[in-house]
């Protein structure tokens, strides 16, 4: 008796952890996400500089009006 309910309670805790991470998971698709123009971002420039960590990325505007991300 003792055995079966520790094994019915751990099937519970992990359908309770799915069931979480699940409803988490909608949450965070279904949450609006910020936008930004490109113009607001270069502000009449063609290059962007981002900091991401310690690295530098360099955000282009090309002739053609495409964006190309460069490390």
């Amino acid at each position: 008796m003792f055995v079966n309910t520790f094994f019915d309670w751990q099937f519970m805790k992990t359908d309770l952890n799915q069931n979480q991470e699940m409803h988490e998971k909608v949450l965070k698709e279904s949450l609006p996400r910020k936008s930004v123009s490109s113009e607001e971002l270069l502000q009449g420039q063609r290059e962007l500089q981002i900091l991401h960590g310690n690295d530098v990325y360099r955000l282009t505007l090309t002739r053609t009006g495409k964006l190309i991300l460069h490390k």
